[in-house]
């Protein structure tokens, strides 16, 4: 029994410690030099991650709809490196996503690292959404971080090396009351994420998923709000911009790029977040009825199903002392559009 004891200690000391050479050679990875594409990258949290991997010698890539958004972007990002490469990309469009992938390679070479950040976020009860909410939340958080994979996976097939960010949400893992398309649309993203670490082991690609709460990004104004929009944009701006409750835009980015530095299959970013993420799997119908409990308090579901922007549905109490936070970072992060 001691010598099989002392097999199995010893084993379990081998797997210990190639554990920890694997984490080692892991926290080795360096951003210098590589290419990055960054869908959603000309504001917001992608303009963040974008500015720290410009500070790290990485060679920046980033797409967006907007072309004066992008120029922006580019004359912020000359101050943390070089020039990046703008691509005016609509990443519904399969052949956009593929023209843009190949511009990137003609210009870098290569995509080293491709981080699906575009996303988007429309609020409001269930009553209020159509189909079309569904299939637009679908088409971009979902289906155009699909497109991206589809058009950098060849390349980093062919090289056995590539890192692949895909940035789902809290929402991906906890279902949201008034933001059902967006957690329907996260949720799928998480599990096509998680599928496809799995299956790109082998071709030597790492795939690691980001589950963030809230940050202070600057993104409510940009967001779509339905229902009573004006009461919907105060809550949802009002808690986006809470210490304790959000993280700044700068320390999400921080602990997005060291997941993917590591390789990480995941990260939950903040306290909350994490938190919650435990109750769900530890105690799902406690987090059921917290939820329940929580949709409440939120604007009652008769306000009809115009969509408005963030900048459309402000009100005495949205901006206010209480979003001071979440103002500050949309003027630094070109969200004032």
């Amino acid at each position: 029994m001691n010598k099989l004891n002392r097999s199995l200690m010893g084993l379990a000391a081998a797997g210990v410690a190639a554990w920890l050479q694997c984490r080692q050679s892991r926290a080795e990875y360096s951003f210098r030099d590589r290419a990055v594409l960054i869908t959603g990258g000309s504001r917001g949290l992608g303009l963040v991650l974008a500015r720290m991997l410009a500070d790290e010698g990485a060679n920046l890539a980033i797409c967006a709809r907007n072309q004066e958004e992008l120029e922006r972007a580019a004359d912020d990002l000359t101050d943390h490196g070089n020039p990046p490469l703008i691509l005016p990309c609509d990443i519904t469009k399969p052949d956009q996503v593929q023209d843009a992938v190949r511009a990137v390679e003609a210009h870098f070479g290569r995509v080293d690292v491709l981080v699906n950040n575009a996303g988007t976020i429309t609020v409001g009860p269930m009553s209020s959404m159509t189909r079309e909410d569904f299939d637009e939340a679908m088409n971009i958080n979902f289906w155009g971080a699909y497109h991206a994979v589809e058009a950098v996976l060849p390349g980093m097939r062919q090289r056995q090396e590539g890192r692949i960010v895909n940035i789902s949400s809290i929402g991906g893992k906890v279902g949201v009351p008034h933001l059902m398309p967006y957690s329907a649309s996260k949720f799928a993203l998480a599990g096509y994420s998680q599928t496809l670490r799995a299956e790109l082991a082998d071709d030597g690609i790492v795939v690691t998923t980001i589950y963030p709460g809230l940050m202070r990004t600057g993104s409510p104004r940009n967001a779509f709000f339905k229902g009573k929009h004006e009461r919907e944009y105060a809550w949802f701006s009002i808690s986006d911009s809470l210490p304790g409750l959000t993280i700044s835009a700068e320390q999400a980015a921080s602990d997005i790029i060291a997941a993917c530095r590591r390789g990480d299959a995941e990260a939950v970013l903040s306290l909350p977040a994490q938190l919650a993420v435990i109750a769900q799997a530890l105690f799902p119908e406690v987090v059921a009825t917290l939820t329940s409990l929580a949709n409440r308090f939120l604007p009652s579901p008769d306000g009809g199903s115009e969509k408005k922007q963030g900048k459309e549905s402000q009100s005495r109490l949205s901006p206010s002392f209480v979003t001071a936070l979440t103002e500050k970072a949309a003027r630094e992060n070109n969200e004032l559009v």
